[in-house]
């Protein structure tokens, strides 16, 4: 067998399966069969979500990959979060990593970018590229398809192209100018995104061709560390050194500002310079070993084909129909954005950065990150239960060994570091949706000792919320959202510890979980901050006006957090004193008209009234009109949705799309339905905007959906029949779609005031 270092050095080979002669984890993991795969890459169009603030990534990646190998611009902002904006026309490299749809910028770790000239080794000043290594682009020249990208510098009179596996970025540089004298790549360790500021860099040569390091990092993730393995497919003729303020010859170097150039031949033509970037969260040995498993050769369209097919096997989980290509679109551009994270956060053979920051060797399980559950709770894993249930256990694995790392479940963690970004317990939530639907693979009473443990914990504001039994305002800020997203997280814990058969456990967290009651005001039907004596904030209440990270809510105003109890809605409609009083408010939501005030947060967006769509605690609201007999409302409301606030243009999503959030509301709604509460799976039917979908649920079963007679006029649902039956509820459970059958929707241009109408045909609140 031929050693590591030989494998590296040569770089030789098919990329055959290496997992029994490496003992990776599995280099074929997830591999399927090509047979009857539609080609659904066609319809995804990457740029939707990269202009207004969808902050989406734009580059090169496979499904949930530890890569995210495209561009950064220079600018640095708010709508530059992912490092990349439609507006702009610079580059500052081309980073192995890149968040989507975050609120908060972070990640682009090791950056490469081709130069000729003399060029500053810095960033520069946006507007004097003399000042600095960027190039200009022109946009006709780039191209963006899942697993590749492509564009030309204008500046360097250089094509770059990048494709990627899971934990390798394929680089390719085409110099253009055959009288460049001093074409090279720089490898620039000290350009990060947003927050992300560098604090040690390494690296060194190793050979003629091979150049490794690392690079720490703090910023949203407050110790950051990614370690890489450069290899490059012909002899670099020298390399040089810096840290932007000295270069020096030589082989390694060791600062906070680090770049490394690795020079080439001049050619007499055009030439060709294909660079292979392996990375690991653990070592540069891992990073090597990554490289040997995954991209052992130098066949660039193979790779580009088979990251096409990667992405194509999970777009193939669903295939949908539908009249409108616009639709279509839409729909698989969806699908692809929520599968960009979760992240991979391990090498081939297992091994894993814990959130103890100490490196954990395989423990059975594949290790995630990029977790923005405040977000992806509410639709993005309950979409991920549906058609992705081989990995339900190690999603879920991964929260328990956090949990035993950090002492708690996730709140958003990032590359093992916990932000404790957003408020509430939502990896709780996740952990008890997989838990109450059935799978395996994970230890349960850790689980519920995890859940358990999480909420019971004395800090942001539980401390408050155990003793007084709500969260108030004069001790803790964002007081309402706080309190009632812990409720939120309390009935899942409820639930699971009903299942158990914990009856003290689940008087205690269901009482907790009703906690809502306290911050509304009957006088006025608002949630409002309530004090430690039990009253309510003094003078009068602005239901219009929100403060960002100042008042009682997050993100939101009265208006938008008076809804935000999916699990009890049959508790809110009380508190309302009766269904036409709260129908009535509901109406009234999508009308209203008010100044949120100068200091409100630019994530309140999408607003139809003051329903805000483009942020999360509004988007189960739609569906609380099945909840009293009136689905038809839940129809119009979804249906103007889907057809006004998602777009396939660049501004075409109304807000953040938050890791794949807002995608997937729009994957479920335009299916026909979505999960309202928390945990467990009771989806309610809105309007379906395709007309055929086969969901592939997993062990070879598939659940068909078909809506007869649908068009822009059909919004409503006349009728339904389940495997030939007449279905008479609003709702459907998750036990009934994973094991498959055929759902035909009927639908027609009148609401009708049959269907979803009686009470025992209404979405029940479960206690």
């Amino acid at each position: 067998m031929k050693s590591k270092k030989n494998l590296l050095g040569k770089l030789v080979g098919t990329g055959l399966c290496l997992g029994l002669t490496l003992g990776v984890l599995s280099s074929c993991e997830d591999k399927k069969p090509q047979n009857d795969l539609a080609n659904l890459t066609q319809y995804v169009d990457p740029y939707i979500g990269t202009g207004d603030h969808g902050h989406v990534f734009v580059g090169a990646n496979v499904p949930f990959g530890a890569v995210q190998l495209g561009p950064s611009n220079i600018t640095q902002g708010w709508d530059w979060c992912s490092g990349y904006h439609i507006t702009d026309s610079t580059i500052l490299g081309f980073a192995m990593t890149h968040l989507s749809g975050t609120g908060i910028g972070d990640l682009g770790d090791i950056s490469l970018m081709p130069l000729t000239g003399d060029v500053p080794l810095r960033r520069g000043v946006h507007g004097d590229q003399a000042s600095g290594m960027y190039s200009l682009f022109n946009r006709d020249t780039e191209k963006v398809k899942p697993g590749y990208y492509a564009v030309h510098l204008d500046r360097y009179d250089v094509d770059v192209e990048l494709t990627a596996t899971k934990r390798v970025g394929f680089h390719k540089y085409t110099f253009q100018n055959k009288s460049v004298s001093d074409p090279r790549i720089v490898i620039n360790l000290e350009a990060g995104i947003g927050w992300d500021t560098p604090v040690e860099g390494y690296i060194t040569q190793e050979n003629d061709s091979v150049i490794s390091g690392y690079r720490y990092s703090k910023g949203w993730a407050k110790d950051q560390r990614i370690y890489f393995t450069a290899i490059f497919s012909e002899p670099i003729k020298k390399f040089a050194v810096s840290d932007s303020t000295a270069v020096q010859e030589g082989t390694t170097l060791k600062s906070r500002r680090t770049f490394g150039q690795a020079y080439f031949a001049p050619a007499e033509g055009k030439k060709d310079v294909y660079v292979k970037v392996a990375i690991s969260p653990v070592s540069i040995e891992g990073a090597k070993a990554n490289m040997v498993a995954e991209l052992a050769g130098w066949d660039f369209e193979k790779t580009i084909a088979d990251a096409d097919l990667a992405w194509n096997q999970e777009l193939n989980k669903i295939k949908v129909t539908s009249n409108e290509p616009s639709v279509m679109r839409n729909f698989y551009t969806a699908l692809y954005h929520t599968m960009i994270a979760p992240s991979l956060l391990n090498d081939v053979n297992g091994d894993y950065l814990g959130s103890d920051l100490a490196i954990h060797k395989n423990e059975g399980f594949v290790n995630y990150t990029t977790f923005s559950l405040w977000d992806t709770y509410r639709a993005a894993h309950p979409l991920m239960t549906l058609i992705h249930p081989e990995k339900m256990s190690d999603m879920v694995n991964t929260m328990l060994h956090i949990y035993k790392q950090q002492g708690k479940l996730p709140v958003w963690h990032l590359m093992a570091n916990e932000t404790d970004c957003m408020v509430g317990n939502p990896g709780i939530i996740v952990v008890a949706d997989a838990y109450l639907k059935g799978y395996e693979g994970f230890d349960k009473d850790l689980a519920y000792e995890a859940m358990k443990t999480s909420a019971m914990l004395d800090e942001r504001g539980l401390k408050e919320y155990k003793e007084l039994g709500y969260v108030p305002y004069d001790k803790v800020n964002e007081s309402v959202a706080k309190g009632m997203e812990y409720a939120i997280a309390d009935w899942a814990v409820a639930q699971v510890a009903k299942q158990r058969g914990e009856t003290a456990d689940y008087e205690y967290f269901l009482k907790r979980s009703n906690s809502f009651t306290h911050y509304f005001d009957k006088n006025i039907n608002f949630m409002r901050g309530i004090d430690s004596n039990g009253k309510f904030r003094p003078g009068a209440l602005d239901p219009f006006k929100s403060v960002h990270r100042e008042n009682d809510y997050t993100e939101g105003n009265a208006w938008q957090y008076t809804w935000l109890v999916p699990q009890n809605v049959q508790g809110l409609v009380d508190l309302f004193g009766s269904e036409d009083k709260f129908t009535q408010k509901l109406d009234s939501l999508f009308i209203v008209q008010g100044d949120l005030g100068a200091d409100a947060s630019p994530d309140i967006s999408g607003l139809i009234g003051q329903y805000a769509h483009g942020n999360e605690p509004s988007h189960q609201v739609l569906y609380m009109y099945p909840y009293v007999g009136q689905p038809w409302k839940t129809a119009e409301k979804v249906r103007e949705v889907l057809t006004t606030l998602y777009h396939d243009a660049p501004a075409g999503l109304c807000g953040n799309e938050d890791v794949g959030q807002m995608s997937a509301w729009y994957v479920l709604s335009a299916l026909g339905f979505y999960q309202v509460a928390p945990a467990g799976g009771v989806f309610v039917f809105g309007s379906p905007i395709v007309n055929d979908a086969i969901i592939n649920v997993g062990s070879g079963k598939t659940f068909n959906i078909k809506a007869n007679n649908n068009s822009k006029d059909n919004i409503y649902i006349q009728r339904i029949t389940l495997n030939g039956k007449d279905y008479t509820k609003s709702y459907i459970e998750f036990k009934d779609i994973v094991s498959g059958g055929d759902l035909v929707f009927e639908m027609g241009n009148t609401p009708s005031k049959t269907f979803g109408v009686n009470p025992e045909d209404r979405p029940k609140t479960i206690q």
